[in-house]
């Protein structure tokens, strides 16, 4: 786990793999989730319930980094989070309840953080760089929707939006991000200029208070 300074506090680090060493070789496509040796402690009850949602569960991480900024003790593990977030129906599985799921659906994903975790939390679909920067700025964290390409600054990403980060500071220039899929000792803790964050950021989120 690494820690980003959000003013006087510090906010943690969770990728949404257990071995965020390997998420280049993953994101290349030399390896793959069920190439992670440490899986097991993400709460799976197997190596294929850990392979299909880590690759999924950016919105798993951003939720453990923001109950690691403002709850005592460690988060709970990533695998019991979704099984939650499935209750709670932030997430769909297919009728064949394995092949594929949907994102994460913002507003079960809200009322889960508050009821679930005494978090206030307000999804918003038109999320604009003044507003993250007042909410940061006035103590909160939000869950902000990418396009996973951003860990490399791609110059054209085919289009905004499908990944989460968590953004944890931001000013006039800069927003700064936690990735769970940045790249190790590049793009894991990211601070991005906002004109180039527009060019993956798909303009919603939820914005999360400790209450």
């Amino acid at each position: 786990m690494t820690t980003t300074r959000s003013g006087p506090r510090t906010v943690p680090y969770f990728s949404q793999y257990q071995s965020p060493h390997l998420v280049q070789e993953i994101a290349a496509g030399a390896k793959s989730a069920a190439d992670d040796p440490r899986w097991a402690r993400s709460g799976a009850t197997s190596l294929e319930e850990y392979a299909f949602w880590a690759p999924r569960a950016c919105g798993v991480a951003c939720l453990r980094m923001a109950l690691g900024f403002w709850r005592q003790g460690p988060p709970p593990a990533a695998m019991p989070l979704v099984r939650e977030l499935l209750d709670a129906g932030a997430y769909v599985l297919n009728e064949a309840g394995t092949a594929t799921v949907g994102g994460l659906i913002y507003q079960p994903f809200a009322d889960y953080a508050t009821t679930r975790w005494g978090l206030g939390a307000r999804v918003d679909t038109d999320l604009a760089k003044d507003v993250i920067r007042k909410e940061i700025g006035n103590g909160a964290l939000a869950v902000l929707s990418v396009h996973k390409s951003i860990r490399i600054l791609d110059p054209a990403p085919p289009t905004r939006g499908g990944h989460l980060v968590l953004a944890v500071d931001a000013d006039e220039r800069t927003v700064t991000v936690h990735n769970p899929s940045g790249l190790p000792k590049v793009s894991q803790i990211h601070r991005v200029e906002w004109a180039a964050f527009y060019r993956f950021y798909a303009g919603r989120g939820v914005v999360l208070t400790p209450h």
